[in-house]
């Protein structure tokens, strides 16, 4: 007989213990799906807000602090201008770009008094002038008590009086082509096969653009303060060249997102969107304008690569929608050539032959995307 000693704490303890079933190996974690472009866009959208936010706060308190605001006269107390007043709008307001760069001078900003200075000159034509804050200006480049054929450009981003200049050198670019064309472009209309169309170029900065490294040029708050300019200069036109007059609007970047909150009952019978973001409207027919509805982009043009989304952000909608060139959106899309953003209305390219051609009202030999 096998004598047993009784079992201690720890051997009761095993001996109670029951063998654990062998542990089963674990299902593998579920990746989580892959983000939508969608998504990807607003995370992307929330950083770059985010860092704009951040550089709002910090650098734009500098920028102030080093650069006060620059002194300048009021307006011009003018009336909307007629056939028989334009001259005496472009004399006082070249008096007032003149005083405008005296008073910049006085201030120390050299910059600012060379670009009003330069507004200043006797063959400088300007319906508006104000040289207070970034400043507005709206100039005419030809003759317009006589124009039949008008083209009023509407800038982007980043133009303030100080970059004015490479806004003018767009509209003198294409005054000077329409100067080249043939006269029998655009006169089948009015005129007849033979009589040459009088044209007159416009450079509507009217409004206080958005700096392209900012919250502003991501949403439409800009646009809609402008829309109500826009729309009230191009009636106060109407009223120098009347009814039958021929007119265009030319947009830019973010300036077709202006043209886009204008468009709605606008009176004009050409809008072209070139180098657009978007215009916050799905289609052309959104936009509800009684105008024929153009669009292009340059090949090498860097807007391609912003999203056409609207979101949700913060409480604000950000982005401007539908791509003006898709076939979905249903513009007439026209060629724009090899270009770059800012190269629309470069002397010999495609676009500006193009859009010289809208302007003349010949549509027909306008080259197709």
């Amino acid at each position: 007989m096998e004598l047993r000693g009784k079992p201690t704490a720890a051997g009761r303890a095993t001996q109670a213990a029951p063998t654990a079933p062998p542990l089963e190996p674990s299902s593998p974690p579920r990746e989580p799906p892959p983000p939508t472009s969608h998504g990807r866009f607003l995370r992307r959208l929330s950083r770059t807000l985010l860092a704009a936010l951040v550089t709002a706060a910090v650098v734009v308190p500098v920028s102030a602090a080093a650069r006060p605001r620059i002194p300048a006269p009021a307006p011009a107390a003018l009336a909307p201008p007629t056939t028989a007043t334009l001259d005496k709008a472009y004399t006082a307001n070249r008096a007032n770009a003149a005083e405008a760069s005296r008073m910049a001078a006085a201030h120390g900003d050299r910059t600012r008094a060379a670009a009003d200075r330069a507004m200043a000159a006797p063959s400088r034509h300007f319906l508006t002038f104000d040289g207070r804050g970034q400043g507005l200006a709206v100039e005419v480049l030809g003759g317009l008590a006589h124009a039949d054929r008008v083209a009023v450009l509407v800038p982007g981003s980043d133009t303030t009086l100080e970059t004015y200049g490479r806004f003018r050198a767009g509209a003198a670019a294409l005054q000077d082509r329409l100067n080249s064309l043939d006269h029998r472009h655009g006169t089948h209309r009015t005129h007849g096969p033979t009589s040459r169309p009088h044209t007159a170029v416009i450079t509507w900065l009217g409004y206080e653009t958005p700096g392209t490294v900012s919250t502003t040029v991501l949403t439409t708050g800009r646009a809609e303060n402008a829309a109500p300019r826009l729309k009230g200069f191009i009636r106060e036109l109407r009223g120098v060249v009347g009814e039958k007059a021929h007119v265009s609007l030319l947009c830019h970047s973010y300036g077709t997102v202006v043209c886009g909150r204008a468009a709605r009952g606008l009176d004009v019978d050409d809008l072209a969107l070139i180098g657009s973001p978007g215009t916050g409207a799905d289609s052309a027919a959104a936009l509800r304008a009684s105008a024929r509805i153009w669009a292009a982009r340059g090949a090498d043009d860097w807007i391609v690569n912003v999203p056409h989304v609207h979101a949700d952000l913060f409480g604000t909608t950000v982005g401007f929608g539908a791509d003006p060139v898709s076939p979905a959106f249903g513009a007439h899309v026209f060629a724009a050539g090899t270009g770059g953003h800012s190269d629309y209305f470069k002397p010999g390219s495609v676009s500006l032959d193009n859009l010289a051609r809208i302007v003349l009202g010949d549509t027909s030999e306008v080259t197709r995307a």
